[in-house]
């Protein structure tokens, strides 16, 4: 009996040790106030999304005095753009970086505008109406899926690459089997260019460059490069067809959870992180042209003119999801 009571007494005293030992940090975190973030994205480590993040929890623990820190994950350890999406919803991780016209628009379909060709001239034109009224009213509508949208950062002007011709015209693109993104608006975009519109998840991509499932796909400069997709694609077309922001999104269940204080810090490193990133990608797209060319890629400058008469009727086909006066807003100069 006295061995059974001491067996037992030594194996509270055990479990209380370890309990304790397990919830120190917490509760040194705790007393100091301090707090972590997991922000979860699909790029690799020099992709737009992690220039973005890296900036962004740099910012936010100088803002908070290192009371608030951010945990990257990227190279889509934590799941595709789809899964981080609805782990943002469920709370399962606090924020995600997205394209806003892939996956976000199977969930605010308004978002498939990004995907709308020639819309935007340039980047000062794309800059006016993500910064303005017609940004914040689309962050509005993230607002209403258990999402807190906190502003735009980017990915860019997307453009055209594959592995069988050079591109100077839209009646090259006629046949080429093209990656798209999981959104309505891109099949009929490259439906409308006579392409095979087939999606794959953006994780896979490359394997599907390689291995030849795909002839090509379409995205910004810096994607072809942190993604290396020039290694297994001849042709660069600069066609420069749509512009995609990346979106910062936050679980409205972890946003809830921050005083005011806190919630002012990841707006402003947001904003920071926004203009930061902007600046960055502009000086590096030279470099990458260059780089691209030592490596053998032939780049193209297609007549832009052309493509956007093939594929002006895009818009048309969406009409149900992309409100007109929406399109029209963000086409004004």
């Amino acid at each position: 009996m006295k061995k059974r009571i001491m067996a037992m007494a030594t194996t509270l005293a055990l479990s209380a040790f370890i309990a304790g030992c397990s919830g120190s940090s917490s509760s040194k975190g705790e007393s100091e106030g301090a707090l972590t973030l997991k922000l979860a994205h699909s790029g690799s480590d020099t992709h737009q999304y992690q220039i973005g993040a890296a900036e962004f929890a740099k910012v936010v623990e100088e803002k908070s005095d290192g009371k608030i820190k951010v945990e990257i994950h990227g190279n889509a350890t934590l799941g595709s753009e789809a899964e981080a999406i609805e782990q943002v919803i469920d709370g399962t991780i606090d924020m995600s970086v997205v394209a806003a016209d892939s996956s976000l628009a199977n969930t605010v379909p308004e978002m498939n505008l990004f995907g709308l060709p020639y819309i935007f001239d340039d980047r000062e034109h794309v800059y006016s109406k993500l910064d303005g009224e017609p940004g914040k009213e689309l962050l509005g509508l993230i607002d209403q899926n258990n999402m807190k949208g906190l502003g735009y950062w980017e990915v860019g002007f997307r453009h055209l690459t594959n592995n069988k011709k050079e591109i100077n015209k839209p009646q090259d693109v006629e046949g080429l089997k093209i990656r798209v993104q999981p959104a309505p608006v891109w099949e009929t975009h490259m439906k409308a260019l006579g392409a095979n519109p087939t999606p794959v998840a953006f994780n896979e991509l490359y394997s599907a460059l390689d291995q030849g499932v795909v002839d090509g796909q379409e995205n910004p400069l810096p994607t072809i490069h942190s993604m290396k997709f020039y290694e297994v694609q001849k042709y660069v077309a600069l066609t420069g067809h749509t512009y995609t922001p990346a979106v910062v999104i936050m679980s409205n269940n972890s946003w809830g959870k921050l005083d005011e204080d806190q919630q002012k810090v990841i707006e402003e490193a947001v904003e920071e992180t926004k203009e930061y990133q902007r600046n960055f990608l502009e000086e590096k797209e030279q470099e990458i042209i260059a780089e691209l060319k030592e490596n053998g890629v032939t780049i193209s400058e297609p007549d832009r003119e052309a493509f956007k008469e093939a594929t002006k009727d895009v818009k048309n086909a969406l009409a149900d999801q992309v409100p007109a006066e929406l399109i029209s807003e963000m086409e004004s100069k």
